[in-house]
C-alpha cells in the first residue's frame, strides 16, 4: 500500500468536538493523533492544524469523516505521488464540501470536461462562465475561510518540501 502525506487545517470549531475530531482522524490514519488546538478569535471556537502520513487517499476519508460534525470548518491536503494526483478539500457549513485536483505545487487543476460543461451551461442561458470557473476553483470556499485563516496568522506554520 502506498503512502501519502498531507495537512489538515481544522479552522473552526466547538472546544466540544475537539476529541471526537482527533478521534476521527486517527481512525482514518490508523494510529492515534493529538492536535495543537489553540483559541479561534473569529468565532470564538478552537482552531489547529496537522502534518499527517497515512495510506494514499486519506484526505478523502478524512474530509468526509469531519464533514459528517457539520459544525466545523476545514480544509484537507494530499501532496501528489507517483502513484496518485494531489488533492485540496474545503469545507464550510455553508457550502459543503469542495474538492479539486491539485498539481505538483498544490495549484487547483481543472479537468478539461469540467471547463467545456461550464462553457456549454453558460452558452445555454445558465450559470455565468466566471461563475462557474470560480466554483471550479473554489472561490466561494477560499472567501468563506479567508476570515478564519487570518485569525489563526500566530499559529505554527509548517513548511512541507519536496525534494525531488
Amino acid at each position: 500500500m502506498s503512502s501519502g502525506t498531507g495537512v489538515i487545517w481544522i479552522h473552526s470549531t466547538p472546544s466540544a468536538l475537539c476529541p471526537h475530531i482527533e478521534w476521527a482522524v486517527g481512525g482514518v490514519l490508523g494510529v492515534p493523533v493529538n492536535f495543537e488546538w489553540t483559541p479561534q478569535p473569529a468565532d470564538r471556537s478552537q482552531r489547529a492544524e496537522y502534518a499527517w502520513r497515512g495510506p494514499t487517499g486519506s484526505a478523502a476519508a478524512i474530509s468526509s469523516a469531519l464533514s459528517r460534525w457539520g459544525r466545523v470548518r476545514f480544509e484537507v491536503t494530499e501532496e501528489a505521488s507517483a502513484d496518485a494526483e494531489g488533492e485540496r478539500y474545503a469545507y464550510t457549513p455553508s457550502l459543503g464540501v469542495f474538492r479539486a485536483t491539485t498539481g505538483e505545487f498544490g495549484d487547483v487543476m481543472v479537468h478539461e470536461d469540467r471547463i467545456k460543461a461550464a462553457m456549454l451551461e453558460d452558452s445555454a442561458g445558465g450559470e455565468p462562465l466566471r461563475v462557474a470557473l470560480d466554483k471550479l476553483l473554489g472561490r466561494p470556499w477560499d472567501d468563506e475561510l479567508e476570515a478564519f485563516r487570518h485569525a489563526g496568522e500566530d499559529a505554527p506554520v509548517r513548511w512541507l518540501h519536496k525534494v525531488v
